[in-house]
């Protein structure tokens, strides 16, 4: 999963990229909303915003991104914690609604279970024909049978269990398996499918020449 964190906190921030991506998640951090008007247009499976930001505030990102058709699941993380703050929050468009502190597996559950919901998914353990793969246990199967898998491989699975049929072009899965701050190189994602599919079957992920590559059941 591809996550956006828009939080003036470099402390908070710095831990939540690190702690989400023990749950499976690449996350980028931006300070400040004028940053993340842009920046957000871009894939993500969802967007945690503060509402306390610099200059323009998170309540009006969030209105903002409404109001240009951004459909990305959006939770609010907040110090703010009036029953006021949550309705204007949710009325301007936001799915969900945590107050800080929190544990980070309550805040990596719900990322899951927005992105679940907004891929059409309605229980967390996902499948596409015989494939399924339970994100609570980490564990993939194939025919009810469990698949020894890596971090890489089970996080390339997850980005297309989520959205199958759907094309993911190199640069994507780039995107969602390294930050953009981190070395990246285009000829491991054709290494990573590669070992992927000896797995769970090669026919199970097929590539479209100039495209990229697809999921199907």
């Amino acid at each position: 999963m591809r996550i956006l964190i828009v939080e003036d906190e470099a402390e908070l921030a710095t831990r939540l990229v690190a702690n989400l991506a023990r749950h499976d998640m690449t996350c980028e951090w931006l300070a400040c909303a004028e940053d993340a008007k842009s920046f957000a247009l871009e894939k993500f499976d969802a967007l945690v915003i503060d509402l306390g930001l610099p200059g323009m505030s998170g309540l009006e990102l969030i209105r903002y991104l409404r109001g240009e058709k951004v459909h990305t699941p959006i939770l609010i993380f907040t110090a703010r914690s009036s029953w006021q703050e949550k309705v204007a929050g949710l009325n301007a468009g936001a799915d969900d609604y945590l107050v800080k502190p929190v544990h980070v597996e309550e805040l990596a559950a719900r990322l899951r279970a927005l992105a679940r919901r907004a891929a059409g998914h309605l229980q967390d353990r996902l499948t596409c024909g015989a494939l399924a793969l339970d994100p609570a246990e980490k564990q993939v199967y194939v025919d009810e049978v469990p698949v020894t898998v890596t971090g890489s491989e089970y996080r390339l699975l997850l980005m297309f269990m989520y959205r199958p049929r759907q094309i993911f072009s190199a640069a994507d899965i780039l995107d969602q398996l390294y930050a953009l701050d981190e070395e990246r190189d285009a000829n491991t994602v054709e290494v990573l499918v590669g070992r992927l599919r000896r797995k769970i079957g090669r026919d199970r992920i097929v590539t479209l020449r100039g495209l990229g590559y697809r999921l199907q059941a």
